[in-house]
């Protein structure tokens, strides 16, 4: 009996091997890509967190309500901490390794500058500090996030959760978390009282943010060095 043949002029049965080995391998493509594009590397976000004081630290109407806002564009971030009565922003250019940190003390506008140097020195504090993960999870801004234990040169840990869905593209974005394997949506803060402040995302923003928000003001700011700003407080 001679074989049926379909229009490509192949013998059925040796099609239908052909096709379920061609299924096969478009399933397996599909698990792998379905893994990959679930990980979402980010160029661009607003992550805007509340921030919780420490429980034994006294009550103070004007820090109550506190916000922390990071904005990320390529190679330049900012972060904005709003107090009450107290402003700080802090543009950060990896590229040319710049920070520019503004302070507005109840209407007292102030800009000091480091550079290269002073970016060096605090990204190789922080790039030798290893986060251990644990098991605990939790869902933060609508990330299952991971928690994760670092460890400080000096012995100190700090404890963060991150969601490994997202990806900064750029690593110095905030140079604490170079070596964390995500976004962390959750982490401490030392203070220099020895204290902790806990940053909790609220809102995951993954749209263009303008190039404008990373823009030294050119007016309105007194610059002053470092080492005045420390013989002000």
């Amino acid at each position: 009996m001679v074989n049926r043949y379909d229009f490509f002029n192949i013998p059925m049965k040796h099609t239908t091997l052909v096709m379920q080995k061609y299924l096969l391998t478009f399933l397996l493509f599909s698990l792998i890509t379905g893994r990959l594009t679930a990980q979402r590397l980010v160029s661009d976000a607003k992550i805007v967190y509340r921030i919780e004081k420490p429980a034994q630290q006294p009550a103070d109407p004007a820090f109550e309500g506190g916000t922390f806002t990071q904005y990320i564009k390529g190679h330049q971030s900012r972060v904005d901490i709003d107090f009450k009565l107290v402003h700080y922003s802090y543009l950060i250019d990896s590229r040319n390794e710049t920070v520019v940190t503004l302070i507005d003390n109840h209407g007292d506008k102030y800009l000091i500058r480091a550079g290269k140097e002073e970016y060096e020195k605090d990204l190789k504090q922080y790039a030798g500090v290893q986060f251990v993960d644990g098991k605990e999870t939790k869902e933060i801004a609508g990330y299952t996030c991971k928690k994760s234990v670092g460890k400080l040169a000096d012995g100190q840990t700090i404890e963060v959760y991150y969601s490994s869905d997202l990806v900064p593209e750029n690593k110095q974005y905030n140079r604490r978390f170079v070596n964390l394997k995500g976004m962390p949506l959750q982490f401490e803060v030392l203070n220099k009282n020895g204290t902790k402040m806990t940053m909790i995302a609220t809102k995951v923003d993954l749209f263009p943010v303008p190039g404008s928000y990373f823009d030294t003001p050119k007016s309105g700011y007194k610059e002053i060095s470092r080492e005045e700003l420390t013989k002000m407080q």
